[in-house]
């Protein structure tokens, strides 16, 4: 039963959705940090938080419970995704939730500090009529500039539009298509940007690249007199050059709604002429909250009923269909990089992977990290799984490398890895029968082709007589049995070198082993552990 873990206050509505799940328990602990936060999370299977709590790599140390975490919201810079990668915890957020609420504050805002709506409501509770002191700006005919065009600054920009603003845009991920659709000029830099603004807002994430983004020597690029407007995160504007331009008369207005450390009771800005605040109230609407509050619970039952990944932020977005279709392969691709690691001998430099037939046309990210999760399975004390084995295999100096061949060869599907250490190279491929049932097609220059489950007995040997038979006496003798031989040869001719695999039905006493190693014609003899026929990885079922 998945346990849930709701760190902040949560919409009634979402936890309705938990609560209606028969197979779900959840609790509410807020206000946590500190070391009561990291037990807490080392408790639960999923986590949803809003922004009143930071989630950092100390909080996720060693933790081997938690699958999943849920900010109810946009920005996701208080859960360290890095930390969480690293432990194979997937980080969702809910875009959508707050999308309309963030817009229309930010038009609030930009309205009402052109109007200085603040400063002549504050006039006439001092008994002050003074209509000459506020006079305002329009916003029509003015200039737009939008930093970050993702769903909300495209409805800010939408909003815009229909009070006659000019806008410019700029976005490195935003299509010249769908900017010329929604009547947005897109720009390359802020040096194209700036200068045309009379208003400017930021609707990016904070991250390192948008950390002081726009600072003093920004803010001199600006029209003189020109408003800046803030309703994403708290660091994209430099606040002191915020204050400085405003003093020097290079700004006639700020509108903050975040701030660089938060809660902010004292600022600089604050009271400044022109300057309106607002405590971090651009998702504060109950139709937002509550949004957010049934997207988040939604998103953490579709994790744990179908597996399903919607709005990830630290890895490819995975929907049930998919994960359907593909299970076969990825639990193929899990055994072939299990036996890697137990075949290959020295340290990995580098992995290889060739998709070859129909598999090569689809989409192989989930294949590829499953391949990685099997080769770090058994060398690692860490929880491995698809979310965060491509990062684990990166950090140990891994490489990773993918080819797609459209031509089938001897299967309408096949996957060959390939794993290098030093001089050294290990080789083998595996294709899939019907929907489940994943086979060993290729051991270096040996084909062969048998069940890639459970125990199994693998040696490299003389093409000559007898020699299975002798494999067969020996673990006779030790009460073990062989549920299925294959033997595949290095060429077309006998004589020559072979590979035999023999699927077991139990492990054999280690007294067995020597002797077969012993056996004069054989060169090398392995037992390779892989999960029961039918059995899904940890990870998958999880």
């Amino acid at each position: 039963m998945p346990r849930i873990l709701i760190l902040d206050e949560m919409a009634p509505q979402g936890l309705a959705l938990l609560e209606a799940e028969t197979d779900f328990s959840y609790h509410v602990h807020t206000g946590l940090a500190g070391d009561e936060l990291r037990q807490a999370l080392s408790e639960y299977d999923g986590a949803i938080c809003r922004s009143g709590v930071t989630i950092d790599a100390d909080q996720l140390a060693n933790n081997s419970v938690l699958k999943a975490i849920v900010r109810a919201g946009v920005g996701t810079d208080n859960v360290d995704k890095l930390a969480a990668t690293r432990a194979g915890i997937v980080v969702m957020n809910t875009p959508s939730g707050n999308t309309f609420s963030t817009a229309e504050h930010t038009f609030t805002l930009m309205l009402a500090m052109s109007r200085n709506v603040a400063p002549a409501y504050q006039s006439l509770l001092d008994g002050q009529w003074d209509r000459s002191s506020h006079t305002g700006s329009q916003l029509a005919g003015k200039t737009l500039g939008i930093i970050g065009l993702g769903r909300i600054g495209q409805e800010v920009a939408s909003r815009a539009i229909a009070f006659q603003m000019k806008i410019v845009g700029m976005d490195p991920f935003f299509n010249q298509d769908q900017a010329d659709k929604l009547g947005i000029q897109l720009v390359d830099s802020l040096d194209d940007l700036l200068p045309q603004a009379d208003y400017l807002t930021v609707h990016t994430p904070l991250t390192k690249a948008t950390l002081g983004l726009i600072g003093s020597e920004e803010l001199a690029k600006l029209k003189t007199g020109a408003r800046v407007i803030n309703c994403a995160r708290g660091g994209i504007y430099d606040e002191e050059a915020l204050a400085d331009a405003l003093e020097a008369g290079q700004l006639a207005g700020a509108a903050l709604d975040v701030f660089a450390q938060e809660p902010c009771t004292d600022s600089r800005l604050f009271g400044m002429p022109g300057v309106l605040c607002t405590p971090h109230l651009g998702a504060s609407t109950e139709e937002a909250q509550t949004q957010v509050a049934i997207e988040a619970a939604q998103l953490l039952i579709d994790f744990f009923k179908t597996g399903e990944i919607r709005h990830a932020v630290n890895m490819s977005p995975i929907d049930s269909t998919t994960l359907t279709a593909l299970s076969g392969y990825i639990n193929m691709a899990y055994r072939l990089g299990l036996f890697l690691s137990q075949w290959a001998e020295g340290r990995a430099d580098a992995c290889r992977l060739e998709y070859r037939g129909d598999i090569a046309a689809r989409d192989t990210d989930l294949i590829s990290a499953s391949v990685a999760a099997g080769v770090l399975e058994q060398a690692m004390s860490d929880n491995v799984n698809i979310i965060n084995s491509r990062v684990l295999l990166k950090e140990r100096g891994i490489q990773l490398a993918e080819q797609h061949q459209a031509d089938m060869g001897a299967f309408s599907s096949s996957l060959t890895t390939q794993l290098a250490c030093g001089d050294e190279s290990y080789t083998v491929a595996g294709t899939l029968f019907g929907n489940n049932m994943p086979r060993l097609i290729r051991i270096g220059s040996y084909r062969l082709e048998t069940y890639l489950d459970g125990v199994m007995l693998v040696f490299r040997h003389h093409d000559v007589p007898g020699i299975i038979g002798s494999v067969g006496t020996i673990l006779g003798q030790q009460n073990v049995n062989i549920a299925q031989m294959s033997v595949g040869r290095s060429g077309p001719a006998p004589g020559g070198e072979a590979i035999g695999v023999l699927n077991l039905d139990c492990v054999p006493p280690e007294a067995a082993v020597e002797a077969v190693r012993q056996h004069e014609g054989i060169q090398r003899v392995q037992i390779i552990q892989l999960p029961a026929a039918g059995e899904m990885p940890p990870w998958l079922n999880a």
